[in-house]
């Protein structure tokens, strides 16, 4: 008993270990956020502000068009995420109910996508959407969701395929289910961790996104929360309470969704039974 004990304390208390290192940094970016405009940072640790300014927050809003910004990113986000959880999910199934031979040449393509540098593709996206008219657009950042945003969500849809038993699929087949229903109501549920896995990679993905913005970004008025932090350090590169408060509203919903979706990683028992099974 005295050994189960010990075990449990020090089980916990490496996890609570664990998370500090990683909450930390986030809880100094927070209380940084705080202290008086204008002020360097601190030369040692400060756990708490002595005269916390709760009003640079509202101030980054009027100082820069935050708000305006904080909109184009959820449309972009809110837009993106869906589209690429439908096309990635649809290729990697499809994938997974070709013949092995194609599958694996299929698999070795996408592979080595991964292989290409993002930079080498700028040029040719920016033609293509000068093409399509899209250039200087919120679709300009989001038409990459169209082709999954990537290889790297097919190849872990196409993996979650994998681990579902064929005979699931091929009694739903024989029951006069088609492709697309067997996508929707035997793959999909399944596939739940790999779903909330992709969305919050997505999220990030996009979310954070700097670069496709500013290439293919001209008006200010399509500027995402990216785009808005790096004008406010172009401003005022010393003031750095506002530049941790905008951090901050950087910050705050991607924390905000993965603290929603944890549960699923943590709980969620579809993985867990399909892991049994193989």
């Amino acid at each position: 008993m005295i050994l189960h004990r010990l075990r449990w304390f020090v089980h916990h208390l490496v996890g609570l270990g664990i998370t500090a290192v990683f909450i930390l940094p986030l809880f100094w970016v927070m209380v940084a956020s705080l202290r008086m405009p204008g002020l360097p940072p601190p030369a040692q640790i400060e756990w708490w502000p002595p005269d916390p300014q709760f009003g640079n927050y509202p101030f980054i809003f009027e100082l820069l068009p935050f708000g305006r910004y904080l909109v184009n990113s959820l449309i972009v986000v809110g837009t993106a995420v869906p589209l690429t959880l439908l096309t990635a999910s649809l290729t990697g199934f499809a994938l997974s109910q070709l013949p092995m031979r194609q599958q694996r040449h299929w698999f070795a393509f996408n592979v080595a996508l991964l292989l290409i540098p993002g930079a080498s593709v700028w040029l040719f996206r920016f033609q293509i959407l000068r093409w399509l008219g899209l250039l200087d657009s919120l679709w300009a950042l989001i038409l990459p969701a169209f082709a999954a945003s990537g290889p790297l969500f097919v190849l872990l849809y196409y993996w979650a395929c994998r681990q579902i038993p064929a005979e699931l699929v091929e009694a739903a087949r024989i029951d006069g289910a088609g492709l697309l229903r067997c996508w929707w109501q035997v793959v999909l549920p399944l596939a739940h961790p790999t779903t909330v896995a992709v969305t919050v990679l997505t999220f990030v993905l996009y979310w954070s996104d700097f670069i496709s913005p500013v290439l293919y970004i001209y008006r200010p008025i399509y500027y995402t929360l990216a785009v808005g932090l790096q004008i406010m350090n172009q401003l005022d590169p010393t003031n750095w309470p506002l530049l941790m408060a905008a951090a901050v509203v950087m910050t705050l919903p991607v924390l905000l969704l993965f603290l929603w979706l944890q549960r699923y990683f943590l709980h969620d028992l579809s993985l867990a039974n399909l892991m049994d099974k193989n």
